[in-house]
């Protein structure tokens, strides 16, 4: 037998503890023919990913930050207050129990593959695009040192309208900011179906990780209704954009100067909203646009709203810089070609982004479908 400290040999040494590991081992063994063949399917998917639509490992990390801090943020908001509500009803040991239990929502949503949801993830892979490309784009000081920033000046605008829906936008960045912010609790800032999804699902969890309770599935039910009365779908920031863009109303020959100057003050939800105000699309549609490393479809945008050669050369030069996937010589290349659309053309290219949103989600999946 080895010494005390070393790894016993002896096989008259095994316990209950080393029976149990033994009995898992067994089970992990028996199932992993499977999980096996789930990895090696995972492994070949992930070789044939293009290039381009490879997550890198910054865009990779901040995803998975931005999963487990909604579900635990959501998770956290419902203990609190079911663990509340038990207090009042007399019952301190669930209570205490519910509260004080380990995390779970995260594994479980992700053992059951929620978390894979379309939806749910092209929301914060956008939100993560977005967030890194407006921390990478370069900073525009005004002509004049005393000038205030894009969004700052908006704030003092005359127009009461304008003031205070650039004011919201500062608010709404600023919350955004502070959730991702290392140590910061985040909020739960989804659009409404989707926080709506996340709050049954998280509310299930909770409830399956604990022995059953009529009391518990009382508690966890109003904490649930709770979350969702208060959610705000337009405290977002996505929101807060689109109603700044539609109170300034920017005019064909502001609008150009408007998209610059957002850019240059670092504002991404902004020129987003921006775009999709001058183009009658959703925020979504104009910010998976305004994302795609293969930009086509924005330079037809531009020209659709009769942007110059100056004003299309400083956007895209703006966003060539500030995302790797981008190449900005192949794009000096291609700036003749670009400008060489007319904006009727763009327009009529475009048509089918104009489209009711479920009657192009058709088209897409009817189009995925035909042989090549």
């Amino acid at each position: 037998m080895l010494t005390s400290g070393t790894m016993s040999i002896d096989p008259s040494d095994t316990n209950d503890g080393t029976d149990h590991g033994a009995s898992q081992l067994l089970a992990r063994g028996a199932a992993d023919d499977v999980c096996a063949d789930r990895r090696i399917v995972a492994a070949i998917d992930d070789f044939f990913v293009d290039d381009q639509a490879r997550l890198d490992d910054r865009v990779r990390a901040a995803l998975g930050e931005a999963l487990t801090g909604l579900t635990g943020v959501i998770e956290a908001e419902l203990r609190q207050y079911a663990g509340r509500l038990l207090v009042g009803r007399d019952d301190p040991e669930l209570a205490n129990r519910v509260i004080s239990d380990p995390p779970c929502v995260h594994r479980a949503l992700s053992r059951a593959g929620l978390l894979r949801d379309g939806e749910l993830m092209r929301e914060l892979l956008a939100r993560v695009r977005q967030e890194i490309l407006g921390e990478a784009l370069a900073p525009v000081a005004p002509d004049d040192p005393d000038t205030p920033s894009f969004v700052a000046r908006l704030v003092g605008d005359p127009d009461g309208v304008t003031a205070t829906a650039a004011t919201a936008l500062l608010a709404a960045d600023a919350r955004r900011r502070a959730g991702i912010e290392p140590g910061a609790v985040p909020r739960s800032d989804l659009p409404a179906e989707l926080h709506h999804r996340l709050v049954w699902w998280a509310t299930a969890a909770i409830r399956l990780a604990m022995p059953p309770s009529p009391a518990l599935d009382r508690a966890l039910t109003e904490a649930a209704l709770r979350s969702l009365a208060a959610h705000d779908e337009g405290d977002r920031l996505e929101a807060a954009a689109m109603r700044l863009a539609s109170a300034l109303g920017a005019q064909p020959h502001e609008l150009p100067g408007f998209l610059i100057e957002s850019l240059g003050d670092r504002r991404v939800a902004l020129f987003v909203a921006l775009l999709a105000q001058a183009m009658g699309f959703s925020y979504g549609l104009a910010r998976d646009i305004v994302l795609d490393p293969v930009a086509d479809r924005l330079w037809l945008v531009l020209r659709a709203l009769g942007l110059d050669r100056a004003a299309v050369a400083a956007i895209g030069l703006a966003l060539c810089e500030a995302d790797p996937r981008r190449d900005v010589e192949g794009f000096a290349d291609q700036l003749d070609s670009i400008l060489a659309v007319s904006p009727d053309a763009a327009r009529t290219a475009l048509a089918s982004l104009s489209l009711h949103p479920d009657f192009r989600e058709a088209i897409l999946l009817l189009a995925k479908g035909q042989p090549r």
